[in-house]
């Protein structure tokens, strides 16, 4: 029998959701070596002044559904990387390296994501599940 909290059923506020987050993609950003204009994009180029206010208190940060289902994806793709690549260097590189996949033409992962389409961020994340054998 396990412990049971108050709150072990209550829903996860938006707010907690918002900075768990902002948090998580300040971290793969800078493990994958975003300048501030690709995170802003990836971001789906929310106001400078927004970014720097979720960046300094993550905890007062209300991302809107679409910044949420972009981290989403990215957190998705920081993981199927992560699998497919163990080795961290790697992992973390393979989205600026060129990709002779037909979904890349040649170009990078990286360039595909930052069309600024949240469909992009899609398409890449079902690639690399395809890649690990999950849905495709």
């Amino acid at each position: 029998m396990g412990i049971r909290t108050e709150n072990a059923h209550a829903p996860v506020t938006a707010e907690a959701m918002s900075a768990a987050a902002v948090r998580a993609f300040g971290n793969i950003a800078r493990l994958w070596n975003l300048d501030t204009d690709e995170q802003l994009v990836l971001l789906g180029s929310p106001p400078r002044s927004t970014f720097y206010k979720w960046k300094k208190q993550p905890e007062a940060a209300h991302l809107g559904r679409d910044t949420l289902e972009r981290i989403s994806y990215l957190l998705g793709i920081y993981k199927a990387l992560q699998i497919l690549l163990p080795d961290e260097k790697a992992a973390d590189s393979w989205i600026r390296k060129p990709n002779a996949a037909t979904l890349f033409g040649g170009k990078s992962a990286l360039d595909r994501m930052l069309s600024g389409n949240v469909a992009d961020l899609f398409v890449v994340r079902q690639y690399l599940d395809a890649m690990r054998g999950g849905w495709a």
